[in-house]
């Protein structure tokens, strides 16, 4: 629902199409990313986000207050209130819009006249237009029964970037890299058993390419493994890869984040980021063993469904932030 109200919002922009794949999906709440350390801090004791004006000044400007925590916060994204099913606050606005920000540099969503902040009071100030627009649509789709923040998937990759990833940059990377020898991608089924012998032709046949693609990328073959401990991968792979994630930005390093955190891959999350898988292409490399599950045992409903259907907003939403985010 949301991600189709950001594909229309998008029209009214030049060239607004950054990703050659973006499928119609249901929506569920996001999973969490890389896991750190730090502190939430907020003024207000409630248990979940609301929506205010300080009534004793003459601020016109829109505060996201979340829960106080006592403790270290466990995730790099906004806390767990602001990704679950709850509705933390009547509409309250009519009328959502997007501006310039007032030095020029990034651009801002007005909801009626009022300049829309992160939870700890800092303009949301956007890198682009079309990304401003898109999250402009997530806050036009709120019912006025209730705001739903797990119905605003790039709000919430937004306020990450902004908020978050400055401040654990390099946790966040230590967590990718700590993950790194585990990689989905690098896990082959063994060929000597009835069992696996079929879900290892089908590794063969749609991941292989992908590792040929990091092979000639960084310089180095990566190594697969049949053991549920995981492999080691060559130093040289290792360093190429870290590399990479010390040279993104904020939004895009939020952005690959969440899609190694949805994928249990970082290799697929850096071959959305560098072009070489679309959204379709990736999902089906993520289930490629549940889906030969279902195609032998058939689909559970209510669970299989749900579970594609979650994973496409994971993925899907993570990958259009990445390509909204971008100035070029």
């Amino acid at each position: 629902m949301a991600a189709s109200l950001i594909t229309k919002a998008l029209k009214s922009i030049k060239n607004p199409n950054p990703i050659n794949s973006f499928t119609t999906f249901r929506t569920r709440h996001l999973s969490s990313v890389a896991t750190v350390h730090q502190p939430q801090q907020s003024d207000d004791p409630s248990s979940s986000f609301t929506f205010s004006t300080p009534s004793n000044e003459s601020n016109d400007d829109i505060y996201i207050k979340g829960r106080k925590q006592e403790k270290a916060s466990s995730s790099v994204t906004m806390p767990m209130s602001f990704m679950t099913g709850s509705i933390v606050g009547k509409r309250f606005y009519k009328k959502v819009s997007t501006r310039e920000a007032d030095d020029g540099n990034g651009w801002t969503v007005m909801l009626d006249y009022r300049t829309l902040k992160t939870p700890s009071k800092r303009p949301l100030k956007l890198p682009t237009l079309g990304l401003a627009k898109a999250i402009g649509a997530e806050w036009e789709y709120q019912q006025t029964d209730g705001i739903r923040p797990f119905t605003m998937p790039l709000m919430k990759l937004a306020c990450t970037a902004l908020e978050r990833v400055p401040l654990t940059r390099p946790k966040v990377i230590g967590h990718l890299m700590k993950k790194f020898n585990q990689d989905l991608v690098f896990c082959r089924a063994p060929d000597d058993n009835d069992l696996t012998s079929g879900v290892h032709e089908r590794q063969v046949e749609k991941i292989d390419p992908l590792l040929k693609w990091v092979e000639s990328e960084f310089g180095f073959k990566p190594v697969v493994y049949s053991s549920f401990f995981g492999g080691k991968q060559e130093d040289g792979l290792v360093m190429a890869i870290e590399d990479l994630l010390k040279k993104t930005d904020d939004c895009e390093l939020a952005a690959i984040d969440a899609l190694a955190a949805a994928a249990h891959s970082l290799i697929i999350a850096i071959g959305i980021f560098r072009g070489k898988l679309q959204i379709e292409e990736a999902i089906e490399l993520i289930r490629l063993e549940e889906d030969l599950q279902v195609d032998k045992w058939g689909l559970v409903e209510g669970g299989h469904d749900i579970d594609i259907a979650d994973l496409r907003v994971q993925i899907a939403s993570a990958t259009v932030f990445l390509g909204l985010s971008r100035k070029n």
